[in-house]
């Protein structure tokens, strides 16, 4: 089973600053990517960055140029840099892990519980 926890919400206010943390755990094989995604009352859940193993990164438009996706050596923790926070940066954000639990597909998705950021005017 894989475990993942996120830390790093909270509230902030326009402008400013947060950095989410996402720690996998658990008995796996290897992560092929890692993800944040995040979703706001009656709105679909939307993908907001993506990292592979091998470092390729993919924003959505809404957070180019002010969210910055990044991970740790071990390829197990994944963070979320936001800069320049807006108010419709507003959501629950969750991580996802695409995972390999043997050497060999499947590949499984395990979410997080999902972190609350609040971004004031």
């Amino acid at each position: 089973q894989v475990q993942l926890v996120e830390s790093g919400g909270g509230l902030v206010q326009a402008g400013g600053s947060l950095r989410l943390s996402c720690a996998a755990s658990g008995s796996f094989f290897t992560i092929n990517s890692m993800g944040w995604y995040r979703q706001a009352p009656g709105i679909q859940r939307e993908l907001v960055a993506s990292i592979t193993s091998g470092g390729s990164s993919n924003y959505a438009d809404s957070v180019k140029g002010r969210f910055t996706i990044s991970r740790d050596n071990a390829k197990t923790t994944v963070y979320l840099q936001m800069d320049s926070l807006k108010p419709e940066d507003t959501s629950v954000y969750y991580c996802k892990a695409i995972v390999r639990l043997t050497n060999g597909p499947p590949a499984y998705q395990y979410w997080g519980q999902g972190t609350q950021v609040t971004v004031s005017s």
